[in-house]
């Protein structure tokens, strides 16, 4: 008989226990035989096995190493289980894509769950899909239109990297500790590479990250040092507008610009 594992409160951990939720999760993935899939934290393996029986081998990041023995002798009859003890953000995911690109899936910790998704859009090129359970809070922002308080740098980095489709609410009693937080699940489906925007990456980084670190304050005095007046016009923008209010497709327009006027000005 397998014991319940004790969450572990460094880890971030909750279990996922509603059956319900389960099967919802399960067939918003919807896996086939052959697909490359990766969980990324598959706790005690309420993801794991049915999604391993359905595509018959499954990739699984884990921390925890206590965990990995639990899930090994659980995962025995379902399918081809292929276990990886280390901490996601030190993974290169794109040599898990060995075959075809990568189908993710996982319940994050929430207090890391920001830095997760920035590591799996270096890959993105290397990935189909991504499901992921979230902090609803998280969600909100990443689907987040411009004009709202949800909206911010999570929200304009996603977008222009993939479609983002919040799928289903998820109760806090559905998992093991209750979490403080209600969460939700999303899906991620990166870009073709001919819409993603043709800009230098750092210098999108940059720009949205200034222009976000300052919310109350306009983009003429948050974009300062990188971007004048006459630049932020140039790019069709008032200068006295904030960053909340602009759109994806705006800031790449601040970027382009910004890469340009950095490349005139070297020596």
């Amino acid at each position: 008989m397998n014991r319940a594992a004790r969450p572990k409160k460094h880890f971030g951990q909750h279990f996922l226990h509603d059956a319900d939720i389960i099967q919802r999760i399960v067939a918003a993935v919807a896996a086939q035989p052959g697909d490359a899939l990766v969980e990324i934290g598959p706790g005690e393996g309420v993801l794991t096995l049915p999604l391993l029986r359905a595509a018959g081998a499954l990739t699984a990041i884990e921390l925890d190493r206590d965990l990995l023995e639990p899930l090994r002798a659980r995962a025995a009859t379902a399918g081809s289980l292929h276990l990886v003890n280390a901490d996601v953000l030190k993974v290169d995911l794109g040599e898990l894509a060995t075959r075809q690109p990568l189908r993710i899936v996982g319940n994050l910790p929430y207090y890391i769950s920001s830095p997760i998704l920035f590591h799996c859009l270096e890959y993105a090129a290397h990935i189909r899909d991504m499901h992921f359970m979230l902090q609803q809070e998280v969600v909100e922002r990443m689907a987040a239109a411009p004009g709202g308080k949800d909206y911010g740098r999570l929200s304009v980095m996603l977008q222009l990297a993939c479609t983002v489709e919040p799928l289903l609410h998820v109760p806090a009693r559905a998992f093991r500790p209750p979490p403080k937080v209600e969460s939700a699940v999303v899906r991620l489906t990166p870009l073709p590479r001919a819409a993603l925007p043709q800009v230098a990456p750092e210098a999108l980084q940059q720009v949205v990250r200034m222009a976000f670190g300052q919310r109350r304050k306009t983009l003429g005095n948050t974009l300062r040092g990188v971007l004048n007046a006459d630049d932020i016009r140039a790019c069709g923008i008032d200068p006295q507008q904030r960053a909340e209010r602009l759109a994806p497709a705006d800031f790449v327009r601040l970027a382009q610009r910004f890469s340009a006027t950095r490349a005139t000005s070297a020596p």
